[in-house]
């Protein structure tokens, strides 16, 4: 999960609009449906896109255009794979995720090897992300566990693949599934980064800061690199009314980055204190 996703802060912002801004996490009923059928003029399902920046440009687009046009016509698999990866890294430079995972997802689709089937599900777990509708939501969610699904039922000890796949049913109209997949990570490996992460997270959101501060605990005791869990140790400690040691950890967060985001999110916690 990148930072990006889940810290956007600023001085003076209000705790409600950092968990806005966690990872997609929030419940939602009755996901609207997104027609894939309509293909943009790059070869995009028209309603997948997002306004990721930067864009391309308009030369890169003419090559997408050209490379998808001898897409269109390629029978060989091997080239196939060629000019649709050339094509997805394009748009993954750009930062258009979810175009990216498209072009990704027909080679997975066309040679269901480990290696393709995971770069795609990782690729649409990313766009999952970043999605600003229910409905991109929902279809980034159902991809990322059509692509990541496949590669678990040929390695099913890829706990890291099963802690996403458990990410995307908590925004779902079914929430417990997701909690109860982190939760069988976890008994299977206690110290699992993700899941701890995401628990805590999770927790959080709910409003049950003092185990959120048993997760972030957990985690930064076996994780202590893990910034963004030092970081919200410190939130958690706040939220929990426990200021000595909210401020202890946030200070201490402060000296262990000096990333502006993560800096502007302490120095705004500190000075509620």
């Amino acid at each position: 999960m990148k930072k990006s996703q889940i810290i956007f802060l600023a001085v003076g912002i209000v705790f409600i609009g950092l968990l806005y801004s966690l990872p997609r996490v929030v419940v939602e009923n009755s996901p609207e449906s997104v027609p894939m059928e309509e293909v943009g003029s790059a070869g995009i399902p028209g309603e997948a896109e997002e306004t990721h920046e930067p864009v391309l440009s308009t030369t890169e687009r003419e090559q997408v255009n050209s490379l998808k046009a001898e897409l269109d016509n390629e029978d060989d698999r091997e080239k196939f794979t060629i000019l649709a990866d050339s094509i997805g890294n394009m748009f993954l430079d750009a930062g258009k995720l979810d175009s990216a995972a498209y072009f990704y997802g027909l080679i997975a689709d066309k040679v269901p090897e480990i290696t393709y089937l995971e770069k795609a599900g990782n690729t649409y777990y990313e766009a999952y992300g970043f999605a600003m509708s229910e409905g991109k939501t929902a279809y980034f969610a159902d991809k990322t566990r059509e692509y990541l699904n496949q590669v678990l039922e040929k390695d099913p000890s890829r706990l890291d693949l099963r802690t996403k796949v458990a990410m995307t049913y908590v925004s779902s109209s079914n929430p417990m599934q997701g909690i109860i997949m982190l939760k069988e990570v976890l008994e299977e490996d206690p110290q699992n980064e993700l899941a701890l992460f995401n628990m805590g997270v999770l927790s959080m959101q709910s409003g049950q800061y003092k185990i959120a501060v048993e997760r972030f605990e957990d985690l930064i005791a076996n994780h202590p690199g893990n910034i963004e869990g030092q970081f919200y140790l410190g939130v958690s400690y706040f939220e929990s009314k426990q200021n000595n040691k909210a401020k202890k950890q946030l200070q201490m967060v402060k000296e262990m980055t000096d990333d502006p985001q993560i800096i502007a999110g302490v120095d705004n916690y500190l000075d509620r204190l």
